[in-house]
């Protein structure tokens, strides 16, 4: 099956954290909803979302499949992607290269010279697949400050 990627939508908020924590992605102290709208207030248009690609015209009151999602973003200095997930059954299937080789695209159109990612220690699933993709370790420390509660 084929999937298009496309620019999130309010409507696909629900369908989105679903996926999220299908994926395990969410964490208490992130509120997911919170986290949407953060980043519709900054390159909204790098938020994208998969569904299946239908050869028949959509209906518009049928409610849409998001089957992944991700968030990238450029600071002027680097990019990052946030959030990227593929549904667990559709993992492998080329999806999320798709996701990261449109995120390339899009950060290299804005001058974005590097993009970084943070994966949680110990997911070697997720570290395999970027190491795929050509990420290496920066051997650099992640720091956080968490500047606003979400819980």
């Amino acid at each position: 099956m084929q999937h298009v990627l496309r620019a999130f939508t309010p409507a696909d908020t629900d369908a989105v954290i679903a996926l999220w924590e299908s994926c395990g992605l969410v964490r208490p102290w992130n509120d997911p909803r919170r986290d949407i709208a953060r980043k519709l207030t900054v390159q909204p248009e790098l938020f994208l979302v998969a569904e299946p690609m239908d050869p028949e015209p959509m209906d518009p009151e049928a409610e849409r499949t998001v089957v992944g999602a991700g968030m990238a973003g450029f600071d002027g200095h680097r990019g990052w992607v946030n959030y990227l997930a593929v549904r667990p059954d559709l993992q492998g299937s080329g999806l999320g290269r798709a996701f990261m080789a449109e995120f390339e695209r899009l950060l290299i159109d804005l001058g974005c010279p590097k993009l970084n990612l943070q994966v949680r220690a110990g997911n070697e699933q997720v570290l395999g697949f970027y190491e795929s993709l050509g990420y290496a370790p920066d051997h650099t420390v992640s720091l956080g400050k968490r500047l606003i509660p979400d819980a």
